[in-house]
Protein backbone atom coordinates (compact mmCIF):
# COMPACT_ATOMS: atom_id res chain seq x y z
CA UNK A 1 0.00 0.00 0.00
CA UNK A 2 1.58 3.39 -0.89
CA UNK A 3 2.25 5.64 1.84
CA UNK A 4 0.42 9.07 2.11
CA UNK A 5 2.98 12.21 1.72
CA UNK A 6 4.07 13.28 5.15
CA UNK A 7 2.35 16.56 4.59
CA UNK A 8 -0.62 14.31 4.06
CA UNK A 9 -0.06 12.69 7.07
CA UNK A 10 0.37 15.71 9.61
CA UNK A 11 -2.89 17.45 8.14
CA UNK A 12 -4.90 14.55 8.68
CA UNK A 13 -3.66 14.09 11.93
CA UNK A 14 -4.01 17.68 12.82
CA UNK A 15 -7.89 17.64 11.48
CA UNK A 16 -8.38 14.57 14.01
CA UNK A 17 -6.38 16.40 17.08
CA UNK A 18 -9.32 19.79 16.40
CA UNK A 19 -11.86 17.15 16.24
CA UNK A 20 -11.03 15.49 19.42
CA UNK A 21 -10.53 18.45 21.09
CA UNK A 22 -13.56 20.27 20.20
CA UNK A 23 -14.99 17.97 23.11
CA UNK A 24 -13.19 19.32 25.62
CA UNK A 25 -14.66 22.69 27.13
CA UNK A 26 -11.85 23.36 28.31
CA UNK A 27 -7.83 22.69 27.75
CA UNK A 28 -5.77 24.29 31.09
CA UNK A 29 -1.81 23.78 30.60
CA UNK A 30 0.33 23.42 33.58
CA UNK A 31 3.96 24.96 33.21
CA UNK A 32 6.89 25.67 35.38
CA UNK A 33 10.34 27.49 33.68
CA UNK A 34 12.43 24.92 35.79
CA UNK A 35 12.26 21.18 36.91
CA UNK A 36 11.73 20.01 40.49
CA UNK A 37 8.90 22.54 41.49
CA UNK A 38 5.65 19.83 41.67
CA UNK A 39 4.55 20.58 38.97
CA UNK A 40 2.92 17.36 38.33
CA UNK A 41 2.22 17.58 41.97
CA UNK A 42 0.22 20.07 40.70
CA UNK A 43 -1.69 18.85 38.26
CA UNK A 44 -2.50 15.67 39.76
CA UNK A 45 -4.15 17.47 42.74
CA UNK A 46 -6.03 19.66 40.69
CA UNK A 47 -7.49 16.70 38.65
CA UNK A 48 -8.58 15.65 41.76
CA UNK A 49 -10.61 18.86 42.52
CA UNK A 50 -12.07 19.28 39.07
CA UNK A 51 -13.56 15.61 38.78
CA UNK A 52 -14.97 16.17 42.53
CA UNK A 53 -17.22 18.60 41.30
CA UNK A 54 -17.59 17.61 38.17
CA UNK A 55 -18.08 13.90 38.33
CA UNK A 56 -16.31 10.79 36.61
CA UNK A 57 -14.76 10.85 33.46
CA UNK A 58 -15.44 14.43 33.14
CA UNK A 59 -11.53 15.36 33.54
CA UNK A 60 -8.25 14.31 31.66
CA UNK A 61 -4.56 14.69 32.12
CA UNK A 62 -2.21 14.25 29.28
CA UNK A 63 1.26 13.34 30.84
CA UNK A 64 3.28 15.26 28.18
CA UNK A 65 6.71 14.93 29.86
CA UNK A 66 7.55 12.07 27.14
CA UNK A 67 11.22 11.34 28.88
CA UNK A 68 9.93 11.62 32.17
CA UNK A 69 6.30 10.72 32.80
CA UNK A 70 5.18 11.06 36.60
CA UNK A 71 1.43 10.92 36.49
CA UNK A 72 0.76 7.90 36.64
CA UNK A 73 2.76 6.89 40.01
CA UNK A 74 1.31 9.86 41.55
CA UNK A 75 -2.32 8.66 40.51
CA UNK A 76 -1.50 4.77 41.78
CA UNK A 77 -1.91 3.57 37.95
CA UNK A 78 1.38 2.71 36.88
CA UNK A 79 1.24 -0.55 34.77
CA UNK A 80 -2.00 0.17 33.07
CA UNK A 81 -2.25 -0.25 29.51
CA UNK A 82 -4.46 1.95 26.70
CA UNK A 83 -7.16 -0.10 25.50
CA UNK A 84 -7.77 0.01 21.67
CA UNK A 85 -11.29 0.03 20.66
CA UNK A 86 -13.61 0.32 17.11
CA UNK A 87 -12.81 4.34 17.76
CA UNK A 88 -9.74 4.36 18.69
CA UNK A 89 -7.66 4.03 21.76
CA UNK A 90 -9.26 4.71 25.06
CA UNK A 91 -7.07 6.55 27.63
CA UNK A 92 -6.63 4.76 31.46
CA UNK A 93 -8.89 5.44 34.15
CA UNK A 94 -7.34 6.83 36.97
CA UNK A 95 -8.32 7.92 40.85
CA UNK A 96 -12.34 9.69 41.10
CA UNK A 97 -12.61 8.84 36.92
CA UNK A 98 -9.81 11.11 35.81
CA UNK A 99 -8.71 10.16 31.88
CA UNK A 100 -5.03 9.78 31.80
CA UNK A 101 -2.49 9.21 29.47
CA UNK A 102 1.11 9.01 29.49
CA UNK A 103 4.03 7.70 27.68
CA UNK A 104 4.40 5.19 31.18
CA UNK A 105 1.73 3.10 29.75
CA UNK A 106 3.44 2.26 26.88
CA UNK A 107 6.73 1.77 28.34
CA UNK A 108 7.81 -2.81 28.51
CA UNK A 109 9.51 -2.08 32.08
CA UNK A 110 10.35 0.29 34.79
CA UNK A 111 14.11 0.68 33.61
CA UNK A 112 13.27 1.41 29.65
CA UNK A 113 14.43 4.71 28.86
CA UNK A 114 13.04 6.92 26.18
CA UNK A 115 16.11 8.23 24.23
CA UNK A 116 13.99 10.24 21.27
CA UNK A 117 15.08 13.56 19.74
CA UNK A 118 12.64 16.23 19.11
CA UNK A 119 10.63 15.14 16.58
CA UNK A 120 9.57 11.72 18.26
CA UNK A 121 8.59 13.21 21.00
CA UNK A 122 6.45 15.83 19.07
CA UNK A 123 5.44 13.00 17.23
CA UNK A 124 3.87 11.21 20.61
CA UNK A 125 2.33 13.91 21.77
CA UNK A 126 0.58 15.08 18.43
CA UNK A 127 -0.62 10.84 18.63
CA UNK A 128 -1.97 11.90 22.11
CA UNK A 129 -3.69 14.16 21.33
CA UNK A 130 -5.55 13.57 18.48
CA UNK A 131 -5.75 9.82 18.06
CA UNK A 132 -6.87 9.49 21.94
CA UNK A 133 -10.70 8.46 22.60
CA UNK A 134 -10.78 11.35 25.18
CA UNK A 135 -14.55 11.78 24.85
CA UNK A 136 -16.47 14.75 25.98
CA UNK A 137 -14.48 16.08 28.83
CA UNK A 138 -14.55 19.65 31.09
CA UNK A 139 -11.48 20.03 31.60
CA UNK A 140 -8.28 18.74 29.98
CA UNK A 141 -4.85 18.86 32.00
CA UNK A 142 -1.44 18.84 30.25
CA UNK A 143 1.32 18.13 32.44
CA UNK A 144 4.26 19.69 30.62
CA UNK A 145 7.84 18.93 31.23
CA UNK A 146 10.16 22.14 32.60
CA UNK A 147 11.04 24.27 30.26
CA UNK A 148 10.18 26.04 26.71
CA UNK A 149 11.19 23.41 24.62
CA UNK A 150 9.96 20.99 21.97
CA UNK A 151 7.18 19.10 23.97
CA UNK A 152 5.35 22.48 25.01
CA UNK A 153 5.69 24.12 21.61
CA UNK A 154 4.10 21.17 19.98
CA UNK A 155 1.25 21.53 22.39
CA UNK A 156 0.86 25.20 22.04
CA UNK A 157 1.24 25.15 18.51
CA UNK A 158 -1.30 22.15 18.13
CA UNK A 159 -3.95 22.75 19.90
CA UNK A 160 -6.43 24.92 18.08
CA UNK A 161 -7.32 26.99 21.74
CA UNK A 162 -5.67 26.85 24.70
CA UNK A 163 -8.09 28.23 27.18
CA UNK A 164 -5.34 28.90 30.24
CA UNK A 165 -2.40 28.60 31.14
CA UNK A 166 -1.08 27.84 35.19
CA UNK A 167 2.82 28.52 35.97
CA UNK A 168 4.19 26.92 38.75
CA UNK A 169 7.08 27.69 40.61
CA UNK A 170 9.21 27.76 44.57
CA UNK A 171 10.43 30.58 46.28
CA UNK A 172 13.66 30.35 45.08
CA UNK A 173 15.36 33.64 42.74
CA UNK A 174 16.77 31.09 40.11
CA UNK A 175 12.73 29.86 39.89
CA UNK A 176 11.53 33.05 39.75
CA UNK A 177 13.65 34.12 36.83
CA UNK A 178 12.91 31.16 34.49
CA UNK A 179 9.03 31.82 35.35
CA UNK A 180 9.28 34.94 33.74
CA UNK A 181 10.27 33.55 30.51
CA UNK A 182 7.87 31.01 30.74
CA UNK A 183 5.19 33.83 30.79
CA UNK A 184 6.53 35.18 27.98
CA UNK A 185 6.49 31.73 25.87
CA UNK A 186 3.38 31.37 27.01
CA UNK A 187 2.22 34.99 25.90
CA UNK A 188 4.23 34.75 22.28
CA UNK A 189 2.20 31.54 21.62
CA UNK A 190 -1.58 33.46 22.84
CA UNK A 191 -1.91 31.19 25.23
CA UNK A 192 -3.22 33.30 27.89
CA UNK A 193 -2.22 32.74 31.82
CA UNK A 194 -4.23 32.57 34.23
CA UNK A 195 -2.54 32.83 37.18
CA UNK A 196 0.44 31.73 38.94
CA UNK A 197 0.88 28.81 41.81
CA UNK A 198 3.46 29.10 44.48
CA UNK A 199 4.87 25.60 45.77
CA UNK A 200 6.82 24.42 48.58
CA UNK A 201 5.85 27.90 50.49
CA UNK A 202 7.18 27.18 53.71
CA UNK A 203 7.34 23.56 55.19
CA UNK A 204 4.78 22.67 57.66
CA UNK A 205 6.21 20.41 60.65
CA UNK A 206 4.86 17.41 61.17
CA UNK A 207 4.77 16.97 65.09
CA UNK A 208 3.63 20.61 65.72
CA UNK A 209 2.45 21.77 62.85
CA UNK A 210 4.08 25.41 62.65
CA UNK A 211 5.09 26.31 58.90
CA UNK A 212 8.86 27.59 58.89
CA UNK A 213 10.25 29.12 55.20
CA UNK A 214 13.41 27.04 54.92
CA UNK A 215 13.30 28.99 51.17
CA UNK A 216 13.02 32.43 50.32
CA UNK A 217 9.08 33.28 50.84
CA UNK A 218 6.55 35.74 48.58
CA UNK A 219 7.71 34.28 45.05
CA UNK A 220 5.08 34.18 43.70
CA UNK A 221 3.18 37.19 45.16
CA UNK A 222 6.52 39.16 44.07
CA UNK A 223 6.02 37.08 40.32
CA UNK A 224 2.44 38.27 40.10
CA UNK A 225 2.63 41.58 40.87
CA UNK A 226 5.59 42.09 38.55
CA UNK A 227 3.78 40.59 35.91
CA UNK A 228 -0.34 41.66 36.61
CA UNK A 229 -1.12 38.14 36.48
CA UNK A 230 -2.98 36.53 39.22
CA UNK A 231 -1.36 34.35 42.11
CA UNK A 232 -3.94 31.86 42.54
CA UNK A 233 -2.63 30.45 45.74
CA UNK A 234 0.36 29.03 47.98
CA UNK A 235 1.03 25.59 48.75
CA UNK A 236 3.22 24.59 51.67
CA UNK A 237 5.81 21.84 51.50
CA UNK A 238 4.09 19.20 53.84
CA UNK A 239 5.54 15.76 53.89
CA UNK A 240 1.79 14.01 54.07
CA UNK A 241 1.69 15.61 50.32
CA UNK A 242 4.83 13.75 48.92
CA UNK A 243 3.39 10.81 50.69
CA UNK A 244 0.46 10.69 49.48
CA UNK A 245 1.83 10.77 45.99
CA UNK A 246 4.28 8.33 46.38
CA UNK A 247 1.70 6.19 47.16
CA UNK A 248 -0.14 6.98 44.28
CA UNK A 249 -3.28 8.60 46.34
CA UNK A 250 -3.28 12.20 45.70
CA UNK A 251 -4.17 14.35 48.83
CA UNK A 252 -7.29 15.72 47.26
CA UNK A 253 -8.52 12.34 46.79
CA UNK A 254 -7.03 10.32 49.90
CA UNK A 255 -7.61 13.01 52.62
CA UNK A 256 -9.99 16.25 51.10
CA UNK A 257 -10.53 17.63 54.75
CA UNK A 258 -6.57 18.04 54.81
CA UNK A 259 -6.05 21.88 55.16
CA UNK A 260 -3.72 21.25 52.01
CA UNK A 261 -5.90 19.11 49.81
CA UNK A 262 -8.60 22.49 50.63
CA UNK A 263 -6.42 24.72 49.34
CA UNK A 264 -6.10 23.33 45.81
CA UNK A 265 -9.56 22.78 45.69
CA UNK A 266 -9.37 26.22 46.42
CA UNK A 267 -7.06 26.80 43.30
CA UNK A 268 -9.23 24.74 41.35
CA UNK A 269 -12.63 26.36 41.83
CA UNK A 270 -10.28 29.66 41.49
CA UNK A 271 -9.36 28.48 37.77
CA UNK A 272 -12.72 27.11 36.98
CA UNK A 273 -14.37 30.64 37.38
CA UNK A 274 -11.60 32.54 35.70
CA UNK A 275 -12.03 30.04 32.66
CA UNK A 276 -15.99 30.60 32.85
CA UNK A 277 -15.23 34.19 32.62
CA UNK A 278 -17.29 34.33 36.54
CA UNK A 279 -16.81 37.55 38.48
CA UNK A 280 -15.30 37.22 42.10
Amino acid sequence: MERKPVEEQYKILQQRIEASMAKVKRKLVILSGKGGVGKSTVTANTAMALAAKYGPETTGILDADITGPSIPKMLGIRGEKLQAGPPGVFPAIGPMGVKVVSMDFLLPSDETPVIWRGPLKSSAIRQFLGEIVWGKLEYLLIDLPPGTGDEALTVMQSIPKVDGTVIVTIPSEVSELVVKKAIEFARKLNAPVIGIIENMAGFVCPKCGATYDVLRSGAGRRIAQQTGIKLLGTIPLDPTVSEASDLGKPIVASNPNHPIAKTFMKISEEIDRILKGEQA
